[in-house]
């Protein structure tokens, strides 16, 4: 078998092996975390009694078990034995683990979660970007410098963007900065995707990418960061239009 033969069926065994579907207690876990999510197991409100709750799920009660252990490993809910569980305030208990699940399922959650979500990175995009010209100057300018001729499609534009606060984040040098953007990339990807279907959004990144790759040549931190923190202000107000405007088109 020749070498590259070989690659070929590793790829092939590697592709089957990982093709996994998920476990019964994934699956309930995850329609408990909608549960939640939906209002129809309240915050601070009891969990019906094991017996009840696995028989409404569908799953044996030790797999119900292994779901409620996960979901009290990642602060959903609080297990006293000889008690109701308890449904946590996860808005004010919980933790990047919930604030992950969260952005996974944001048709469960309320209407400002994307804005919540835009705001953080506009409080943190400015760091990171200044951060990743200190640290790696001519990686950033070449990245930057990739950018200037994008395909002009939603779906590019969402591929490219959020590669480029990616690796940011990660020529920041500071990896807290790149595991918390990890945790949205999904609901990046579907934010992406409907921000950048307006060509004025495009056109607005665009001028972003040429204006801040002019800032770093020029090696001016303060003008990274100005250039970085407005457009991230003024993507919040173009995200919030797109959304009002397929809240529109659903009513009309």
């Amino acid at each position: 078998m020749t070498s590259y033969q070989f690659q070929i069926e590793w790829s092939n065994l590697s592709m089957a092996t990982w093709d996994i579907q998920p476990k019964p207690a994934e699956l309930a876990e995850n329609r408990l975390v909608e549960a939640i999510l939906d209002g129809t197991f309240p915050i601070n409100s009891n969990l019906p009694p094991e017996r009840e709750l696995a028989e409404s799920l569908g799953v044996t009660r030790p797999t119900l078990r292994e779901a409620l252990q996960r979901l009290s490993r990642d602060g959903w809910i609080e297990i006293h034995h000889g008690r109701a569980t308890r449904v946590k305030d996860y808005w004010c208990e919980g933790n990047l683990l919930i604030l992950t699940a969260i952005a996974q399922h944001q048709d469960k959650v309320p209407s400002d979660f994307v804005t919540n979500l835009l705001q953080i990175r506009l409080l943190l995009a400015p760091a990171y970007t200044r951060m990743a010209m200190q640290n790696s100057l001519n990686e950033v300018i070449h990245l930057l410098e990739s950018l200037q001729n994008i395909e002009d499609t939603a779906e590019e534009f969402t591929r490219r963007d959020l590669d480029l606060h990616k690796q940011l984040t990660i020529f920041s040098k500071n990896p807290i900065f790149t595991l918390i953007l990890n945790g949205f990339g999904d609901p990046y990807n579907k934010m992406g995707n409907l921000y950048f279907s307006n060509p004025e959004s495009r056109a607005h990144s665009r001028s972003f990418y040429k204006k801040l790759l002019s800032a770093v040549l020029s090696n001016d931190f303060y003008k990274v960061e100005e250039v970085t923190r407005q457009v991230m202000q003024d993507s919040i107000q173009l995200m919030q239009k797109a959304i009002i405007s397929i809240g529109v088109s659903k009513g009309a």
